[in-house]
């Protein structure tokens, strides 16, 4: 039997030593990669802006209510049109994706039984597989014709249709974090309320979702980041309309929406519509860091760990 002496001088002579060497060194280059990256973008984003601020003011970019950037006789920045669209069509997805969300992740953690769970969970989790663009499509043209049955004064794009299928395709990621949050809280709390007389609807509302809330509210607030990031389906399905109106009826356009516009060849590089991009994007951007840092925030501030 060799000795252990032995055994290493084996492994440095076959050149194991020298992979054991270079593994964290290529795995520290590919951390690296990922920061730079990051810095890039970031970096991108806040010069292309700055060259924009200096031609339009913080003013008329933040507080005026015109959205004109193709009117070349009096070219007007505001991004308050394109704010309120993408709030709206967010607090609309989010209307849905909360209580059908939840409902769906409350089902799944304290009444299915575990071959049902196993069953519905991967189908539900297939909503957040399709791609974004059939969703927008399904939204123009089933969700608005369907609507517009019910609602006649309803346009043919329009911020609703949008914001309900944002809703259904964020069901999944609500549902699925809640669940899992749910799915933590340990058995003996709920035998312990149990025994003291509860029913099982008091155990879900008055136990394991108090003992959950971090996780759930953590999905909410993921799932809101999310609907304000979503692209595809507002470009598709709300229009391109800059409005400054809460009319859910209207066609309206979101920052991603107005970002798709001007990449898609309205504007010339270096003209002040082109700058006007990296500035949506960046306001984008900043709302949302703050949603996942919120996200974050909640988490550790209410974690309970048992």
């Amino acid at each position: 039997m060799s000795s252990v002496k032995d055994l290493i001088a084996k492994n440095q002579k076959g050149g194991r030593h020298k992979l054991e060497k270079a593994v964290p060194v290529g795995l520290f280059l590919a951390a690296i990669i990922s920061v730079l990256t990051t810095v890039g973008i970031v970096g991108t984003l806040i010069y292309e802006t700055v060259l924009f601020f200096s031609e339009i003011s913080f003013r008329e970019f933040f507080f005026s209510t015109e959205l004109q950037p193709l009117n070349r006789s009096n070219p007007q920045f505001s991004i308050l049109p394109l704010l309120s669209a993408t709030i709206l069509s967010s607090l609309i997805a989010m209307l849905v994706a909360i209580p059908v969300g939840l409902t769906t992740a409350i089902f799944l953690s304290e009444y299915a039984s575990e071959k049902v769970r196993r069953t519905l969970k991967p189908m539900v989790e297939v909503l957040a597989g399709i791609p974004t663009i059939v969703y927008g499509f399904f939204a123009f043209t089933f969700v608005t014709p369907f609507l517009r049955e019910i609602f006649p004064i309803l346009e043919r794009t329009n911020i609703l249709s949008p914001g309900i299928v944002m809703g259904i395709m964020i069901i999944p990621m609500v549902a699925s974090l809640s669940e899992d949050a749910m799915t933590s809280v340990p058995n003996a709390m709920r035998e312990g309320a149990l025994a003291m007389g509860a029913t099982k609807l008091e155990v879900t509302f008055r136990v394991v979702i108090p003992a959950a809330i971090s996780g759930i509210i953590a999905s909410f607030v993921l799932g809101i980041s999310r609907a304000i990031g979503e692209t595809m389906i507002v470009t598709i399905a709300s229009g391109s309309n800059k409005n400054l109106t809460w009319d859910v009826t209207q066609s309206m356009q979101t920052m991603t929406a107005y970002i798709v516009e001007v990449t898609s060849g309205d504007a010339g590089a270096g003209t002040t519509i082109y700058y006007s991009l990296y500035a949506v994007a960046f306001t984008l951007f900043v709302f949302t860091l703050a949603m996942n840092m919120l996200a974050r925030y909640i988490t550790k501030r209410y974690r309970e760990v048992y």
